[in-house]
């Protein structure tokens, strides 16, 4: 049988990770699909560094290891897609602007399978992508963009196809939840540690897609195709960051034994799916409320398996990497292409329809009857109430929580409105509104 060859497009972080397995573990990697797996050529701006971070031979990189110019790579990777003799392209380069989406789409017109990481592009940009591998019958292969190590793509492709995923939920991002442990465990405001997280390495420089949820949403987004067959768009995910999060709020969720998460969930019910991302109270006998720091977490109940977790690392070069190389090996294995749910089966619901039990916390005026006004209002929507969390004095200003029955967001935001009416001066925030995750 022919070779399957592999280009690499970038030999960074994660695409040099993929080289160095590939070159290491050659002849058990060709072993195990049954088909000899050869690195062919990676492309590259900067050579000299990836060889000396990865260990890599030369002889691997387009134009020798020799210093390449951007008008030279931008070449390098026109010959690769030209290349019939290159079954298997690695996208590692990263972004989603026109030049990467381009390439990828190239990638699949000229009849090569694509492989990549790129979760951001997959999730804003991907239609098209997905749509010229199916047309094209040629693998595109991302596990790596979802999650890391974790293989939540390859178990609701492969192994629950004979089952109905009623919902997904996880914590998908590892630098919102290393700082949310980091709350939680030692007391620190939000600033504090996310400054920690970056001193750490496990938040950038400008971390913003991580805290405001955008980075979850996007591997959601992925997680909502593969399971229920749909395109949803950043604007249509109802989706809330972690960077209101403060000790009280940690405090109010130690109430009422729980943690807080910053939570990926998408639930089937009645044809529609409900998705979000926000941060939730979830309660500690779930399992996700024990997965701390830079872990991440997939949770899948299903119609007829009922529940299963995968906990395991969502970054890092060898752990993403690794993930990358089981597509190329499924690809050697297999070569068919990949299949996915129906189309227009089901629809996006109202996620302010989502029914949960709500933690409320407010800040208002230290004023006598406020604590009955609110009850009342709430009560009035037809909510009922579990817990009155302990008041927090400071001056003239208190700090309360109310933990809620089952209910809408929609009947929260309501009764929220009815406060306003009746104490237009009670409020002075917004109140924080966090689903409660059993």
């Amino acid at each position: 049988m022919k070779p399957l060859n592999i280009a690499i497009l970038g030999c960074g972080t994660v695409g040099g990770g993929v080289a160095k397995i590939l070159t290491e573990q050659k002849d058990l990697l060709s072993k195990r699909s049954g088909r000899e797996i050869n690195l062919k050529v990676i492309a590259e701006l900067n050579p000299e560094a990836a060889i000396k971070r990865f260990g890599l031979d030369a002889k691997y990189f387009a134009g020798g290891g020799a210093p390449v110019s951007r008008e030279d790579a931008g070449n390098n990777i026109k010959k690769i897609l030209e290349d019939n003799d290159i079954d298997v392209v690695v996208e590692t380069m990263g972004g989603k602007g026109n030049f990467v989406h381009d390439t990828c789409l190239g990638v699949l017109q000229h009849g090569k399978n694509l492989v990549t990481a790129n979760k951001a592009l997959l999730a804003e940009r991907g239609a098209d992508i997905f749509a010229e591998a199916a047309k094209n019958k040629l693998q595109l292969g991302f596990e790596a963009a979802v999650c890391g190590a974790i293989p939540i793509i390859k178990g609701i492709k492969e192994c629950f196809t004979g089952d109905i995923i009623q919902s997904v939920s996880g914590i998908m991002n590892g630098t919102s939840n290393y700082i949310l442990t980091q709350m939680q465990q030692k007391g620190l405001d939000f600033g504090e540690a996310l400054k920690l997280a970056q001193e750490n390495g496990y938040a950038e420089a400008d971390p913003s897609l991580d805290i405001n949820g955008g980075d979850a949403s996007h591997k959601l987004i992925l997680l909502i195709k593969l399971a229920y067959g749909m395109t949803v768009t950043m604007v249509e995910l109802a989706t809330i960051g972690i960077q209101d999060i403060n000790k009280n709020d940690m405090d109010f969720a130690k109430e009422i034994n729980a943690s807080i998460k910053l939570i990926c969930l998408a639930k089937l019910k009645d044809n529609k799916v409900y998705a979000t991302v926000r941060p939730m109270a979830v309660k500690n006998d779930n399992t996700l409320s024990q997965v701390n720091f830079a872990v991440n977490a997939v949770r899948l109940d299903n119609k007829y398996s009922d529940t299963h977790f995968l906990i395991g690392k969502g970054a890092g070069s060898t752990e993403t990497a690794m993930s990358i190389v089981s597509d190329i090996v499924f690809i050697a294995r297999h070569g068919e292409v990949a299949t996915y749910n129906e189309e227009d089966k089901y629809t996006l619901g109202d996620a302010n329809q989502i029914s949960f039990p709500y933690l409320v916390s407010f800040k208002t005026k230290n004023l006598p009857g406020t604590t009955g006004l609110i009850t009342t209002c709430i009560g009035k929507r037809g909510i009922n109430i579990e817990t009155v969390g302990h008041n927090r004095f400071s001056g003239e200003t208190a700090d309360f929580s109310i933990e809620t029955e089952t209910c809408t967001l929609e009947a929260i935001s309501l009764a929220i409105d009815d406060i306003k009416k009746e104490k237009p001066e009670l409020l002075l925030e917004e109140p924080k509104i966090l689903p409660i995750l059993y």
